[in-house]
């Protein structure tokens, strides 16, 4: 497949990009779909957000407003998973890590009918897609509540792997380590969201601290060679979504993505989505922006893709 998608970049052909396979390993659920599979099912035009976002706060906001207004409650969540599972198979999706809250277990009655629910819905929309879910806490979560929970969430062997997100360092990356230490032992992996917005030492102590495998963004480590050095070193794939730190002022344009330079550093890093009813970028948009963008070739961009895929 390397010549296909090779190929299919120096064509600038988004139809022959979505049948090589490809992965999207950071992908938050409920926000992760087809919008216009949404804009069918809700007979609604989604005007996409202008400029960027100030905050992540102001991106929710927008979120709710111009998308989860038109699809709410129990029925409208459930067809935005099932949007992403579309979007999946529609992209050529074939390694799928979406993201899941306590909140939303709990919204289905629990593990057993989430669990059926989910796989049901991967198995209708998306059969060829291989499915990694993973469980998402917030940086701001009850840590005692959390907790207390993981035992039954780990007993049924569900979940692949462990994530925080939302508002980085709203409490002390340590206020994690026992559960983090939980999820290592019942072989999830282990990953966060640090460094979209904080700083290369934040990316490294929470790599440290919490024995991090895979960083979600991350790209606050490419202004540090060191720090860049040492996940290098230690083999640390950073899940990169390019448009997501645009459109959130991380990054000024695709041109000057800071993925380059993390790349350059041989710190291991993978394109994705983040949010795809928010920033409406597939994964093979992700690609071709970054190739027409003039940031990376075609056969760097392979060598990102194939990485991804070795991730299953």
């Amino acid at each position: 497949m390397k010549q296909h998608f090779i190929a299919a970049l120096e064509k600038r052909s988004l139809d022959d990009l979505r049948k090589v396979p490809k992965s999207d390993l950071h992908n938050h659920a409920g926000r992760g779909g087809n919008v216009k599979y949404i804009e069918a099912w809700a007979n609604i035009n989604i005007q996409p957000h202008s400029g960027t976002f100030a905050s992540l706060g102001e991106m929710q906001e927008w979120f709710v407003r111009s998308v989860k207004s038109h699809c709410p409650g129990m029925e409208g969540y459930l067809k935005r998973i099932e949007a992403a599972f579309v979007q999946a198979a529609d992209d050529g999706i074939e390694l799928l890590a979406l993201s899941f809250g306590i909140d939303e277990i709990d919204s289905l009655g629990g593990m057993e009918p989430f669990i059926r629910m989910m796989d049901t819905l991967r198995q209708r929309y998306a059969p060829q897609t291989a499915f990694l879910p993973e469980l998402a806490l917030d940086w701001a979560c009850n840590t005692d509540a959390v907790r207390a929970r993981l035992d039954d969430i780990f007993a049924y062997h569900w979940f692949r792997s462990i994530d925080i997100c939302g508002p980085e360092l709203a409490q002390p990356i340590s206020n994690f380590r026992s559960i983090y230490r939980k999820a290592k032992s019942a072989g999830l992996v282990l990953k966060a969201h640090t460094g979209e917005f904080g700083t290369a030492g934040d990316v490294l102590e929470a790599a440290v601290e919490l024995e991090l495998q895979e960083v979600h963004h991350g790209i606050a480590a490419a202004a540090s060679p060191q720090i860049m050095k040492w996940l290098a070193d230690h083999h640390i794939r950073l899940n990169v979504c390019p448009t997501s730190n645009v459109m959130l002022g991380r990054a000024r344009d695709y041109a000057s993505h800071p993925v380059r330079t993390l790349y350059d550093a041989g710190v291991p890093v993978t394109i994705n989505t983040d949010d795809l009813l928010i920033f409406n970028q597939s994964v093979s948009e992700e690609y071709l922006n970054l190739y027409l963008s003039g940031l990376m070739s075609a056969v760097e961009l392979n060598e990102i893709r194939e990485s991804g895929l070795r991730s299953g």
